[in-house]
């Protein structure tokens, strides 16, 4: 187990798993593998991806997938907490992926109480926050964990791999391209064109860093009461996959890839 945590800290986690309580959660047996930092085994041989965070990658037989830094820290340390030991599983939105693995919240029963893997892992700077818009569930927590971790600078949040980049740099962003990033910045013009908008972070949009949220995405917004046109002066966190068109871009498909910093 990871000797950074204290019985008080495992005891706060294991208290904090009753906050998420909208999930659908069923038996899910005992962890028989660790694969990487969010994604487990169980002993019926389904494989668990743990939703809402993303972990350092290993290779995993990817020929030329490089391994991310601190990837095998992150298998340990889940490994650690959960291995052989019995889980839960919280249901919170789509439940199979197209690799045929659960999509799911995993409770691990340890001797400190039940803990929620996923909270676990980001508070130990060990994953980020990364949701879809089919599974949306428990983000908050998730959020200020990730917050927490990010002030302190614990695990990722030390490497510069894992470094929250500035939207006004938008070469330096261009290197990041086929990377997930977290990019921070001020909104110069929020713009809808036809049925998608467009966040503009310098008055070159072909050249500037961009994010667009499309049609399927702004339907998500407006169910939750959300007009992203507001955000016009806004200081912003956006994340997500960075491509190059017209300059460095990251497609929002849901809300939560944007965190108001400040309105103005």
């Amino acid at each position: 187990m990871n000797k950074l945590l204290s019985t008080a800290a495992f005891a706060l986690l294991a208290n904090s798993a009753l906050a998420c309580e909208s999930l659908d959660m069923m038996p899910g047996g005992t962890i028989v593998e660790v694969t990487d930092g969010d994604t487990v085994v169980l002993n019926d041989g389904r494989k668990v991806r743990l939703i809402g965070t993303q972990a350092p990658k290993l290779p995993l037989g990817r020929e030329g997938f490089e391994t991310w830094p601190l990837a095998p820290e992150a298998q340990k340390v889940l490994s650690d907490l959960s291995l052989n030991k019995p889980a839960r599983l919280g249901f919170g939105g789509e439940r199979i992926d197209r690799y045929d693995r659960a999509l799911a919240h995993l409770f691990v029963e340890t001797a400190y109480g039940e803990i929620w893997a996923q909270l676990f892992m980001v508070e130990q700077g060990l994953a980020r926050v990364y949701s879809f818009p089919d599974n949306r569930a428990c983000l908050d927590q998730l959020f200020a964990a990730e917050a927490r971790a990010r002030t302190e600078r614990l695990g990722i949040w030390s490497n510069p791999y894992y470094s929250v980049r500035a939207a006004d740099r938008p070469d330096e962003l261009l290197n990041r391209v086929g990377h997930y990033e977290l990019v921070e910045g001020r909104v110069f013009l929020a713009d809808r064109s036809g049925s998608r908008v467009y966040l503009n972070f310098g008055r070159f949009w072909k050249e500037d860093f961009t994010a667009v949220i499309e049609a399927p995405a702004m339907r998500l917004f407006e169910a939750d009461g959300m007009d992203p046109t507001v955000l016009e002066g806004a200081l912003v966190r956006i994340r997500g996959w960075v491509d190059d068109r017209d300059g460095p871009r990251i497609e929002i498909t849901h809300p939560e890839q944007i965190e108001v910093l400040a309105t103005r």
